[in-house]
């Protein structure tokens, strides 16, 4: 099971037209836009193709720049899954994609108050551009809570980072359950989403091509090549690669032939997997209570009882014999030896013979030599 967890999607716009005096009145929304009969067969192509190459799940993502206001913004994503034709086998998600740069710092819309609107997508990703939101994405929002950022997707095509990849930032976000996506369209120098490069976060052509293989590699050292995802980022069919091709493809930046396959099959199915944990995120679940019934408790009992048969007359009088025979042999062991026994034990061992020592032995040679001597 491969994935593609970023299939940019057209932006529809969304004006809203507020008529107020001194800043009170109401807000006048402008009607809901939907997507052409051309957009949806484009989409539709498009996840064919995927779909031959070998992907199982798509993410269809939806950018937004610096700020979420759910008055204005619209989640567009839903009206599209109704309308693209139905695959067996494939799986469609949604992911909301928020650009952050130094207006963001301040605040991006990504707060409780605003849950219920996040909760209309399956994934949500951030794109830092400051050093000061990246250290936001990676220590705030990455800590489990109803708004947890999951995927942190950098400006890899730009021609230098505006911020370093310090090594106990990286180290937390992983820790804290994020991963650290890249896009191979920048690898191929391909047109990236509108969105992304009317932010000025992303660019084409040959020279961003260069830059994306300078940046992928120190990303790569940074995470150790853990924690890696690998996405599209393509709006171009002709810039879609099978996932063979792009894990051969990110394996010259240093990674693992096993680490490069994990990145487009382990790693984002845990993600996936660990996202949908935000819409139970202190929830309210019912303590389990084991019930055992009656008639199983009761059986064993009865038949443990009639196991046992109770002991007779005849075997407790037996019992009770060889308990009073054990206590006397041990108050006899326990008694101590009277004196008269030793004393004669004492007499028997004295009157016993006593073998004849080496010294004996040699007082009779002598005295033999004596005898010859005097005869």
């Amino acid at each position: 099971m491969f994935f593609d967890l970023n299939v940019p999607v057209p932006s529809l716009s969304t004006n809203s037209q507020s008529s107020s005096k001194k800043g009170k009145g109401k807000q006048v929304e402008a009607p809901k836009q939907a997507y052409t009969p051309a957009q949806i067969s484009v989409l539709d192509a498009r996840v064919d193709i995927l779909a031959h190459l070998g992907y199982s799940v798509i993410a269809f993502t939806q950018t937004v720049h610096k700020k979420i206001d759910p008055k204005i913004h619209e989640n567009v994503l839903d009206g599209l899954l109704h309308r693209l034709r139905k695959r067996p086998g494939i799986v469609f998600l949604k992911r909301l994609s928020i650009v952050l740069d130094e207006d963001s710092e301040k605040g991006f819309g990504l707060i409780n108050a605003n849950t219920s609107f996040f909760n209309g997508y399956d994934l949500i990703a951030l794109v830092p551009t400051t050093h000061a939101s990246f250290s936001l994405a990676c220590l705030t929002h990455s800590l489990p809570s109803p708004l947890t950022a999951h995927i942190i997707s950098l400006p890899l095509t730009l021609p230098r980072l505006s911020f370093y990849l310090k090594h106990t930032l990286v180290r937390t976000a992983i820790k804290n359950g994020a991963v650290f996506e890249i896009n191979y369209v920048g690898a191929l120098g391909g047109e990236n989403d509108a969105v992304l490069v009317g932010a000025g976060v992303a660019e084409s052509g040959a020279g961003a091509k260069r830059n994306w293989w300078a940046s992928a590699r120190e990303l790569v050292r940074v995470t150790k090549g853990k924690a890696l995802i690998v996405s599209g980022g393509v709006v171009a069919e002709a810039d879609l690669r099978a996932p063979k091709d792009v894990g051969n493809l990110i394996s010259i930046l240093g990674l693992a032939q096993d680490a490069a396959c994990s990145a487009s099959t382990k790693v984002p199915k845990s993600l996936v997997v660990r996202a949908q944990t935000r819409k139970t995120y202190r929830a309210v679940l019912s303590e389990p209570k084991l019930v055992i019934p009656e008639s199983s408790t009761a059986t064993p009992v009865a038949e443990a009882s009639a196991a046992v048969p109770e002991p007779t007359s005849a075997t407790a009088t037996t019992l009770d014999a060889l308990t009073a025979q054990d206590q006397q042999t041990n108050a006899g062991a326990s008694k101590k030896r009277p004196l008269e026994d030793l004393t004669t034990t004492g007499d028997v061992d004295s009157a016993a013979p006593a073998e004849p020592t080496s010294a004996d032995a040699g007082r009779k040679k002598k005295r033999k030599k004596g005898n010859k001597a005097t005869a």
